[in-house]
């Protein structure tokens, strides 16, 4: 389905019916990241993953910000009629998800941030982030998919299930060039949340792969610590992608997490 969002076209998936859930993907993915929480978890919520502008069936169409996917989420959820929602990020997601958090507080009701973490970029992560850019820009998306896709994965995904490995290459060969200049430039860009992660009093679920080098448990036990009430969830055997990795353990905790939500 595609929404108009403001001044972007937005497409995005929408199954179940119950307390909505907007499921927001990294980079670079789309909203396929998401397929397997889509289909199980429909039963128990409204499901709604869209993808960021830049990636999937969204425009290609700037100003790549934090700020910006940030409202483009809201600016879906009312035209999609709702108040509030369980808002879920993973890694870039997350980093979307503190944007939501900042700006429109009002409409989360709950928040899952999965594999991700709240500090920017230090001065060797932006300079990574900059050498992606000029590559793109040289040499197109390939070689960044060539990097990028083991070390998303865990080392158990990688030995035992290369179907997911092909599975998570082609999504990442399918994103536009300028959405993924676009999507590192807000990433270098992106404020510390770090210190806003005590303003957040909703509940909080934080999931993680034990095998995530990209943004490794540790992170997830820091924003734990600071997140008053938060729960901390480390999935066994999964790395970066840990609801791909790990889907019916990734899946239960969510369902969990927000069944406790819709009887509160």
């Amino acid at each position: 389905m595609i929404a108009l969002c403001g001044d972007v076209e937005i497409g995005y998936e929408d199954v179940g019916k119950g307390l909505p859930v907007v499921f927001l993907h990294g980079f670079p993915h789309d909203r396929s990241l998401w397929a397997p929480q889509l289909g199980a978890l429909m039963d128990r919520c409204r499901c709604i993953a869209p993808d960021m502008r830049g990636f999937g069936e969204s425009a290609v169409q700037g100003p790549y910000t934090m700020n910006r996917y940030a409202d483009d989420v809201v600016a879906l959820l009312d035209a999609l009629h709702i108040d509030r929602a369980v808002i879920a990020g993973l890694s870039m997601g997350g980093y979307i998800a503190f944007a939501v958090w900042r700006r429109h507080r009002a409409r989360v009701r709950a928040l899952v941030l999965a594999d991700t973490r709240s500090g920017a970029d230090n001065t060797e992560g932006r300079a990574k982030r900059r050498a992606m850019i000029d590559t793109v820009k040289a040499d197109g998306i390939d070689p960044l998919v060539d990097a990028q896709v083991n070390g998303m994965l865990g080392k158990t995904t990688r030995e035992k299930h290369p179907e997911l490995i092909e599975y998570v290459r082609r999504m990442l060969a399918r994103s536009p060039a300028e959405g993924v200049v676009g999507a590192l430039e807000a990433m270098i860009a992106r404020p510390d949340s770090t210190e806003m992660l005590a303003t957040i009093d909703v509940p909080t679920l934080i999931v993680v792969g034990d095998e995530d080098v990209l943004t490794p448990p540790k992170d997830s036990r820091a924003m734990h610590e600071a997140i008053r009430g938060s729960r901390l969830e480390v999935l066994a055997g999964a790395g970066h992608l840990s609801n791909l990795e790990r889907p019916a353990a990734f899946n239960h905790v969510v369902s969990e997490f927000v069944s406790v939500l819709t009887y509160a």
